[in-house]
Parts: C-alpha cells; structure tokens; sequence
C-alpha cells in the first residue's frame, strides 16, 4: 500500500490542485492522501473551512485528509506528519510530491508495483519533464558550494562543464541511474528506508531537505533515477524570481554545507565516484 504527502502553500487549487487530487484518487494501491496546508491558517480561518468543505463535496472521501497547519511549517517538516502515519500504519510506500506534478495513476500502480519486487530500492524518481516536453535534469551527484552558488551567480559558461557532470548529463539517462539525489518534487519513498534514515532534517526549511534525505537513504539502498515512467513538473524556481525565496535558499544551503562540509566531505566524494 501506499500513502502520499503533498505539502501547499497558497496553492493554484482549480488549476493544479484539484485535478492533481482526483487522479492520485484513481490509485489502486493507495492508502491514503495528505494534503497538508502551510499557509498560515490562524490568519484565514474562514477560507481554510471553505477549502475543506470543497474538498468533501467533490471528493468525500477517507482516503483523503486535508491538515491545515498553524504555522508555516516548511517543506521536510510538514511531510514528516505523514511519512510518521506510514511509519505507525506499515505502510509499505510513501510518495512525497508537489502539487505542479502531472502524473498518471497507473503510472504510481507500477511503480508501486515495482518498488514492491526490489526491496533493494529505497527511493525511486522517475524522468520529469518540462510542460513543453523538455527534460528536467533533477537527478543529480552531491553538490559542492559551487556546484549551489555557482549556478544562481556565475555566467552559465563559466560552469558549464561542471554543471553538465553535476546534472548526470555526461551520463545515458535513457537508462537507469543509481544517483545520490534526487529531486523533492516526487519522491517515492520505501518507507522503512525513510525511517531508517531518520525522515527530513526538520533544520532545513526547505531546499536542501530533498539533498539530505536522498544521500542518507543512499547509504543502505539504491536511490534511483528510473526513466521507464514520465511525469511533468512546471517547475517554478521561485528563488531565481523572488528576493525573500533567494534568501531562504541561500540560508538553508549554508546549513546544508555546515552539516556535511564545505570543502571537505568524504562521503560527497565517495558517492560522487561514478
């Protein structure tokens, strides 16, 4: 069975929300979703009891669990609530997801599916593609400093080499790939895995959280980049476009480095080695 976490912050709800909850409702293999709301409640009570009562009208379901936060919680911390129900519950999976996601149900059947037969896979991501069918490239080696830094304030010529081997592109994505990051956007966790690792790090507010969690669970498992199903991801880069998201990135990215090193991080090199 499988649990699936989508954590929202002012959400386009009848442009991506909405259709995205009534295919992941198609589902066979799903236990339940979380859909858990970080904009600040206290201050929108009203439209918070709008929103849930849209959600039972149109869909009216248990399968279906809409937890409005108090506070903006973060990205890690608030899909910690429910990756701990699938830890209490057994759950066997757990997908964390964006709402900009488009993704087909029987596609998340087989890949549940599949990840069921291959215990040896603690996390899977699909190929994720742009609207316009151009590839994201979001599986990825550990980032250095500049790797991070580099992309947001260097010419794109200065770091292209760099960047190409730090994005997998020197690589054959046509073919599965065992990477020691991939993308916050879908994550279909094997939720032992998860445990095991010791769910997000709640100090990362958010950005580096899906970094973190994908090279502890990269320890003991395959983390894989698995191109056989597709799904589209209209990615934003909210810090590329907004000074307070810059900062937020910035700031949560220096945490990142202070817990595994700037200049000298063994386990980055070992895992970087392919």
């Amino acid at each position: 069975m499988l649990n699936i976490s989508i954590v929202i912050y002012r959400p386009k709800w009848e442009q991506e929300l909405l259709p995205l909850v009534r295919e992941l409702l198609r589902v066979k293999s799903l236990r339940k979703i979380y859909l858990l709301d970080n904009t600040e409640s206290t201050f929108r009570k009203a439209e918070t009891a709008a929103q849930k009562e849209t959600l039972a009208k149109q869909f009216g379901t248990e399968k279906l669990r809409y937890m409005a936060m108090e506070a903006n919680l973060g990205y890690g911390k608030a899909h910690n609530i429910a990756l701990r129900e699938s830890a209490y519950y057994r759950t066997d999976l757990h997908l964390v997801m964006n709402s900009d996601i488009q993704v087909k149900a029987e596609d998340i059947d087989e890949m549940h599916d599949w990840m069921i037969v291959h215990p040896e896979v603690g996390q899977l991501m699909p190929k994720v593609i742009n609207p316009d069918g151009s590839q994201q490239y979001l599986a990825k080696r550990l980032p250095a400093p500049i790797d991070v830094f580099g992309r947001r304030f260097l010419p794109a010529w200065m770091i292209a080499k760099r960047n190409k081997r730090y994005e997998l592109r020197d690589l054959d994505l046509s073919r599965p790939v065992n990477a020691p990051y991939l993308s916050g956007c879908f994550m279909l966790l094997r939720t032992t895995a998860a445990v095991e690792a010791g769910l997000f790090d709640e100090r990362f507010f958010m950005y580096p959280e899906d970094i973190d969690l994908t090279r502890r669970i990269h320890r003991n498992y395959l983390t894989l980049y698995y191109p056989q199903w597709t799904i589209v991801h209209a990615h934003e880069k909210a810090s590329f476009k907004n000074k307070h998201m810059l900062r937020i990135h910035i700031q949560n990215m220096c945490r990142y480095f202070n817990k595994w090193g700037w200049l000298f991080d063994k386990e980055r090199r070992l895992f970087n080695q392919f």
